[in-house]
């Protein structure tokens, strides 16, 4: 199970106020890297969770079953472009305290 599914997370642009992102590290610029790169982690999961669904449709031989394969397929796809992006869902976790990192060059002062 994915991250994503996890959260309640609007998928549609929310309005921030940008002095929230910087409460928990003291830098707007150091929070979005913290956020930034949780969405990519959020985003190679997905996109290898989605690529695991679709290898199981992986056929080399043509047959009748291919239409049916092909909405199940569609089907999938559509669920996935319905997530919230990953940049929403890690800002989200950022927000709400869920995400761990550190900042080595803060641990050695």
């Amino acid at each position: 199970m994915s991250q994503n599914k996890k959260t309640v997370t609007p998928n549609s642009t929310v309005t921030r106020d940008l002095r929230d992102l910087d409460v928990q590290t003291g830098n707007i610029y150091e929070s979005i890297v913290v956020i930034s790169k949780r969405a990519n982690q959020i985003a190679v999961e997905v996109k290898e969770e989605l690529n695991a669904k679709l290898a199981e449709f992986a056929s080399t031989s043509d047959n009748l079953e291919e239409v049916f394969e092909n909405r199940e397929q569609i089907e999938i796809s559509k669920y996935y472009e319905r997530l919230p992006k990953p940049t929403l869902v890690a800002i989200d976790e950022f927000l709400n305290d869920k995400v761990y990192y550190r900042n080595p060059s803060k641990d050695q002062e």
